[in-house]
């Protein structure tokens, strides 16, 4: 009896690889693959593309969409959509300068008010959503419209330019030759995010509203109160976006985030995610993020232009979206 308890235990216990496959967001071996393919493919296209310089640059690069996208993952989880993240990016990066320059606010003050004003603009879209119960789409566009209309009134579309230099330098100094702060904390978010949604009971309430609303709401989850903060999350990611693409540009653009939305819903859905919702992952957006910094980093390597390369990347969402459908199409064929 006591010979065969070990046996017993280690059959009970968790393999390394499930522990693995339990860390490992779902849906990512596509878009890994895709990753891989690409690096592959501008590795030997172009001699600077694979080097630690150009690495670094790539998360530069990617620090502004990766944390829209972080925001955009719940978002799409709980089956929403939020097309109003890059004209809140604009309004709160307008707000920063507006507050900062001319009304001589000291930064320090600005920036949270800032990140706050894309927080209450989130936060409005989930109210339409929530309690006016307009489609998403509807309220995320009206916000849209109207946050990208408050950025221009703010300072008459005139940009500002000009922010101390210890401002400009969390996106430009790289620490120990590495990281600079803006990518740093990016990465912090993103990993805070990955454990909420993978190991937290608030992160499963987001797959089970995504997967069918009233069955979350008859199970006792606030389907209304979450949905609503996770609009107003958004909306303070798109904050913090705002602020950190002002240190890397130092200045603020009311013309700032145009496209980015869409971008981030890419990224999100080239992640593995579904746009119907319940389908999800901060990894998987990860790797969706790093799909669209490659791209544009290695056409741009190559003289690419812009446009095409805005072309390349409706044809990458095309894709990811396809697949989508098609791997929904053949779950429910089961």
């Amino acid at each position: 009896m006591d010979a065969k308890a070990p046996a017993h235990q280690a059959a009970a216990r968790p393999s390394g690889r499930a522990w693995l496959l339990k860390l490992l967001p779902d849906n990512i071996g596509g878009p890994l693959i895709g990753l891989a393919l690409l690096l592959v493919v501008f590795s030997f296209s172009s001699e600077f593309f694979f080097t630690l310089r150009n690495g670094l640059n790539i998360l530069d690069q990617v620090t502004v969409l990766g944390i829209l996208a972080i925001g955009m993952t719940a978002v799409i989880v709980i089956g929403g959509i939020d097309l109003s993240v890059g004209s809140v990016l604009a309004f709160s990066m307008m707000m920063l300068g507006w507050l900062y320059q001319d009304q001589g606010l000291a930064l320090g003050l600005a920036i949270p008010i800032a990140i706050a004003t894309g927080m209450l603009a989130g936060l409005v879209s989930g109210l339409l959503i929530t309690y006016a119960r307009l489609p998403a789409f509807i309220a995320t566009l009206t916000m849209m419209s109207v946050a990208r209309g408050l950025a221009n009134i703010l300072t008459e579309g005139r940009q500002i330019v000009g922010y101390p230099e210890w401002f400009t330098s969390l996106a430009t100094v790289r620490h120990f030759g590495f990281l600079s702060a803006t990518v740093g904390l990016f990465l912090v978010m993103l990993g805070v995010a990955w454990v909420f949604m993978r190991f937290r009971a608030g992160g499963r309430n987001l797959y089970a509203i995504g997967g069918s609303p009233e069955v979350a709401r008859l199970s006792g989850i606030k389907v209304r109160a979450i949905t609503l903060w996770v609009y107003a999350i958004s909306g303070a990611l798109a904050g913090i976006a705002a602020v950190t693409m002002a240190a890397r540009l130092d200045s603020s653009q009311p013309s700032a985030g145009l496209t980015l939305e869409l971008d981030a819903i890419a990224a999100v859905v080239i992640g593995g995610a579904s746009l119907s919702g319940g389908v999800g992952s901060v990894g998987g957006t990860l790797v969706g993020v790093l799909i669209i910094g490659v791209l544009r980093n290695g056409l741009n390597l190559l003289g690419v232009s812009p446009f095409i390369q805005q072309v390349v990347i409706g044809v990458v969402i095309a894709l990811a979206v396809t697949i989508d459908t098609l791997r929904r199409r053949s779950n429910s064929a089961h």
